[in-house]
């Protein structure tokens, strides 16, 4: 189960955000004790894209040696 506070990477896309599989996020709530989550995703510079409720298998932890990626969002 995740943590309140960890990263997590998305497995699919979140259209109404604009979203796509690989964006990382972080867990600000715990549904069901973790068959679902409330996930803030944000900008790099911090700003709120919002929040979502995601299905525990529509998430993975963020990997600590991973490489961060930037991409411009399109507009939800």
């Amino acid at each position: 189960m995740l943590k309140e506070h960890s990263q997590v990477v998305l497995k699919k896309p979140v259209p109404n955000l604009g979203l796509e599989p690989g964006d990382v996020g972080v867990v600000v709530h715990i549904y069901a004790q973790g068959a679902a989550y409330e996930v803030e995703f944000l900008t790099l510079d911090g700003h709120t894209i919002g929040l979502e409720t995601i299905d525990a298998v529509d998430l993975r932890p963020a990997s600590g040696s991973a490489v961060i990626h930037e991409r411009k969002r399109l507009a939800a």
